[in-house]
């Protein structure tokens, strides 16, 4: 038997269920611990499961040398940090999942990303800096998108400071329902004017927006709330100093004030009756399931319908119309 031998393994994960893959390798190791064993792997599932090995990812090879660089240490979970650098493209973090609206249009629209979808906003803005944080990726641009949702035009501003940005609508789910796709669909359901359109703008003004406009109010005034309760650093070393900084909040945040700025907001947007401005402020998921019928489809299914023209001559057009909603720094 040969002892204190390095074994080189390549493509561990060939042939084998990622099931018992993992644990098929550890206990070959724990049966050979006087060798040094060395994956060249393309798993990163398989790289980030040995949490106690050094990882070295190859960053480049001009057919003569050999380009590497050692993995280190990251707020990014591990395997992301080896996915990312797999990739070797720029970042797109984003919410939902990998099955969501959001990853579907999204990873039509910016092909040259690595679009990475993390559920939750608070997710979407915790990796984006933690990605712009880590020296080792500094050669990839990084950027979040996340739904304009209620927030305001300042948090919004902070946010674009570490590369995060916001829909030009208050979610993902407006877009299938901004005037351009309606377009679309309206010519790819073969009428030749543009009552229909009307008719859901009609709908979506008066059925929906102005019938929920104070629980929308309510919402948005909440909402705010939080992100000043959020924004707020409150001293743990010195007992009179959190004191303080709480009193100070708490006399700072004025509900009758906040709601009342949000009602100007609202009732501005209603009177002036702008299409577009009602999708930008107008946060309710289920509201692109509700016009369907106007073109003939079921309306749980309009939103997959309008997807599907991303596999169809009428890409293009999908596309450009989303875009201009999207934030121009991401598409340049």
């Amino acid at each position: 038997m040969y002892n204190n031998k390095i074994i080189i393994i390549d493509e561990p994960e060939l042939h084998l269920h990622r099931s018992i893959m993992n644990r098929l390798w550890a206990a070959i190791e724990r049966e050979r611990k006087d060798c040094l064993f060395i994956y060249i792997t393309h798993d990163t599932y398989f790289a980030a499961s040995h949490t106690l090995s050094k990882k070295i990812w190859i960053k480049n090879y001009d057919g003569n040398i050999w380009e590497w660089e050692e993995i280190k240490e990251s707020d990014l979970p591990e395997q992301l940090l080896l996915d990312i650098l797999g990739n070797r493209k720029n970042v797109l973090f984003v919410e939902g999942t990998h099955d969501s609206y959001d990853t579907k249009l999204y990873r039509e629209v910016f092909k040259n990303y690595y679009v990475v979808p993390c559920g939750g906003c608070t997710s979407v803005i915790a990796r984006t800096r933690a990605m712009n944080g880590t020296t080792q990726l500094h050669e990839l641009k990084c950027y979040g998108l996340i739904d304009r949702d209620f927030r305001s035009e300042h948090e919004i501003e902070c946010l674009e400071q570490d590369g995060i940005f916001t829909l030009d609508v208050a979610e993902v789910e407006n877009l299938f329902l901004v005037p351009e796709v309606l377009e679309v669909v309206n010519k790819i359901s073969g009428y030749d004017n543009t009552s229909i359109i009307e008719e859901i703008k009609k709908y979506i003004v008066k059925e929906r927006f102005e019938k929920e406009i104070n629980s929308q109010i309510l919402e948005s005034t909440i909402s705010e709330i939080k992100y000043l309760l959020s924004s707020v650093t409150i001293p743990n070393n010195n007992e009179s100093d959190a004191k303080e900084t709480l009193d100070n909040l708490s006399n700072n945040i004025d509900f009758n004030k906040i709601k009342k700025q949000q009602e100007d907001k609202f009732l501005n947007v209603k009177n002036s009756g702008d299409y577009n401005q009602i999708l930008r402020i107008f946060n309710k998921k289920a509201l692109s399931k509700s016009v369907g019928h106007f073109f003939g489809i079921n309306d749980n299914a309009y939103c997959d319908f309008v997807l599907r023209q991303l596999n169809t001559d009428k890409d293009k057009e999908i596309i450009d119309a989303i875009c201009r909603y999207l934030p121009k720094e991401i598409l340049e």
